[in-house]
C-alpha cells in the first residue's frame, strides 16, 4: 500500500463519521417544502434537455438536405450535434440554478 493510499485511510478513520444535521420540525418541514419545489422547477429544464437532445436528429431526418449544406468543409448537421448542446446545456443549468436559488431565497 503507497504512503498516500494509508495517508488517507487513516484521515478517514480519525474523523468519524459523517452524520446528518438534525433539524426541527419547522426546520424540516421547510426543507421538505424547498424540497418539492425545487423538484418541481426542474421540470421545465429537464424537458427542455430532452426535446433539445431528442430533437436534433429528429431534425436531422425530417431535413436530410441539412447534411449537403457545409461550413468550412463540414456538413451543418455535424456541427449542429458537436457545437450546438454545450452552450444550449449551460445555458439551462445556469437558468435552472436561478430559479432554484430564487426558491430558497423566497423560503428563508
Amino acid at each position: 500500500m503507497s504512503p498516500q493510499t494509508r495517508l488517507a485511510h487513516s484521515r478517514r478513520r480519525a474523523r468519524g463519521r459523517w452524520r446528518v444535521p438534525k433539524l426541527d420540525a419547522a426546520g424540516e418541514s421547510r426543507a421538505a417544502d424547498l424540497h418539492r419545489r425545487q423538484l418541481r422547477l426542474a421540470a421545465a429544464p429537464l424537458a427542455l434537455l430532452f426535446a433539445g437532445i431528442l430533437g436534433l436528429p429528429l431534425l436531422f431526418a425530417a431535413f436530410p438536405a441539412l447534411d449537403t449544406i457545409r461550413l468550412l468543409g463540414i456538413p451543418i448537421s455535424w456541427l449542429a450535434l458537436a457545437v450546438l448542446p454545450y452552450p444550449a446545456l449551460t445555458a439551462l443549468a445556469i437558468w435552472q440554478l436561478h430559479r432554484a436559488e430564487q426558491t430558497e431565497d423566497d423560503t428563508q
